[in-house]
């Protein structure tokens, strides 16, 4: 069966009873329907002082059209450690419509190691998106407002910093003129759109602990700058309180289930190729409160999800991971080898051992924060013994151990082994968690880090101008944050086009942004956009519902 026939098939049980898996009593449960429902701001206060269990973090290669298989490893892998016994909930993210009418759909995991309802999740979901897409245009349209009556904040339109955003790829919006039209439409100035998922707002609802550090952060956004160049924030035209009331449900924590009726927290969805990439902090504290296990995922390639939630994530949120799964395919290993992907089903041993570069390389990477690597080989019928056993002898050889799973044909019981492993390694105690950079090393210093030990790059290469506003930023009081990159997730480089583990290449920085309520700054790498365009043909094109009033081509 396909996934989404699976998904349909699946025997899903009121969510009352998979929260009782975690002690949630059903009235701190507030459904959405009867197979999803949110967990209550209260409840999730009375169990800050529970003792936290064990953070497991779900990572890859590089991404290839080979495929992968983070999100239904990370699903399999919340499976199997239920299956061996142990009080475990997995923590992913909420799936942005623009990739679901673009590129591809779903965002649930797939065959027998996916979360439900899947339609749902990948659709409209619980409204989460929609209230962080009305809360920052809210404030988009607060500040042009402001600038309309008077403009008291004496804000220079030349340098108003803050751009709009939807859920939804659109080209055509990355750069505009507004307020066009004649005076009663305000002042014509150059604009732009982002996808929602690169909304300052998002990573703000992502990072934050609560309703009260929510709106400090809200808060402190910079809208924009004065002539003198002093920073004008939400707060100075008081955006903040209104953007915390429309955010107030989005930020409880969204509890649905696996195909195994295990719980799944599936809350918040930053992109990791140009915004932090991780599911919400306070998803992954309560779930730590509340199970033995948690299994969460980081967006992409180890390159860029992993490096942020240990960098950022785990950083601002006292977050200790214990072991790292980094998911690698047979297929995605010969395609790095320089295999054509029709030519994918023919066995080649050879370009298997010369695409393990890449594989090397994030193992190296993962390592460096001082967290175990363990390798999970997301299994293909066309993988054959000679590939694996390929792929299982160059991993030993960096140190670590790579593992055959087959959650997604037979679902926890294809990915015992894994879970036996990562229970193994987190037992041991030898994680010793730290981030790359200390957090007062001066911007430009972290950016090189990063590129440096993660990307292996020789320089960065910054003009002038860059390297004069992270100066500024850090005269401001701003060096302390750390850096978050936006650039291709298909590449160690900022070329897409260039597989395996490259050396001696360059980073070339194309703009830094200051987000100063997530408490990040943003630095966009190559041709990196943070509104992405529909492909020649979108998936768009073949969704439709059929004559039994079901979802054709999401999936």
């Amino acid at each position: 069966m396909s996934d989404i026939e699976i998904a349909r098939a699946a025997k899903k049980k009121p969510i009352q009873e998979v929260g009782a898996k975690l002690d949630i009593p059903s009235e701190h449960l507030l459904p959405y329907g009867h197979d999803k429902a949110k967990v209550s701001a209260d409840f999730i206060r009375s169990v800050a002082g529970n003792k936290s269990g064990h953070l497991v973090l779900v990572t890859a290669i590089n991404p290839t059209p080979a495929g992968e298989g983070k999100t239904t490893t990370t699903v399999g892998l919340g499976d199997g450690l239920n299956r061996i016994g142990k009080k475990a909930a997995i923590c992913i993210r909420e799936a942005s419509l623009g990739p679901c009418f673009g590129m591809k759909g779903g965002a649930a995991g797939g065959g027998y190691a996916q979360v439900v309802p899947m339609e749902d999740m990948n659709l409209h979901f619980t409204g989460d998106f929609h209230a962080i897409t009305s809360a920052h245009n809210l404030l988009a349209a607060m500040l042009d407002n402001h600038i309309y009556w008077g403009n008291e904040q004496e804000i220079d339109l030349r340098r108003v910093a803050f751009r709009r955003v939807m859920d939804m790829n659109d080209r055509a919006l990355r750069e505009i003129v507004c307020s066009l039209g004649g005076v009663a439409n305000g002042f014509p100035r150059e604009a732009g759109f982002d996808i929602t998922v690169a909304s300052e707002v998002m990573a703000i609802l992502c990072l934050a602990t609560g309703l009260d550090d929510l709106e400090r952060r809200l808060g402190d956004i910079i809208v924009g700058y004065r002539r003198d160049k002093t920073a004008v924030y939400c707060r100075d035209i008081k955006a903040d309180g209104a953007m915390t009331v429309l955010l107030q449900q989005a930020m409880q924590p969204n509890l649905v289930q696996t195909l195994e009726n295990n719980p799944a927290f599936v809350h918040g969805g930053p992109f990791a190729n140009i915004a932090h990439g991780c599911n919400s902090v306070i998803a992954t504290t309560t779930a730590l409160k509340l199970a033995d296990y948690v299994v969460t995922e980081a967006g992409f390639g180890a390159d860029l999800g992993a490096e942020k939630f240990f960098d950022i994530k785990c950083r601002k949120a006292g977050l200790k991971p214990e072991a790292a799964v980094i998911v690698a395919t047979v297929r995605a290993m010969k395609m790095n080898g320089g295999v054509k992907k029709d030519d994918l089903g023919n066995e080649n041993v050879e370009a298997v051992k010369k695409g393990c570069a890449n594989l090397g390389r994030h193992i190296e990477n993962v390592k460096q924060f001082g967290v175990p690597a363990v390798v999970a080989i997301n299994h293909f019928v066309t993988d054959t013994d000679a590939e694996v056993q390929a792929v299982k002898d160059y991993v030993k050889s960096q140190g670590s151990e790579a593992i055959l799973c087959q959650h997604w044909a037979k679902g926890s019981e294809g990915i015992e082994d894994l879970a036996k492993k990562v229970v193994e390694i987190v037992e041991g105690k030898s994680a010793q968690f730290s981030p790359l950079y200390d957090e007062n090393m001066p911007l430009f210093e972290k950016i090189e880090t990063i590129a440096k030990r993660i990307y292996r790059a020789d320089e960065v290469v910054a003009d002038k101008k860059i390297r004069d506003q992270l100066k500024q930023w850090e005269a401001d009081g701003y060096g302390n944050l750390p850096v978050c990159m936006a650039k291709t997730q298909y590449s160690f480089t900022t070329d897409p086009s260039v597989r395996g583990a490259p050396t001696g290449h360059s980073l070339p920085i194309r703009e830094v942004r200051l987000s100063a309520g997530a408490g990040f700054v943003v630095v966009v790498c190559g041709e990196i956009m943070t509104m992405p365009g529909l492909p020649r043909k979108p998936s768009a094109e073949e969704i439709r519902i059929n004559d039994d009033g079901l979802i054709d081509g999401l999936f």
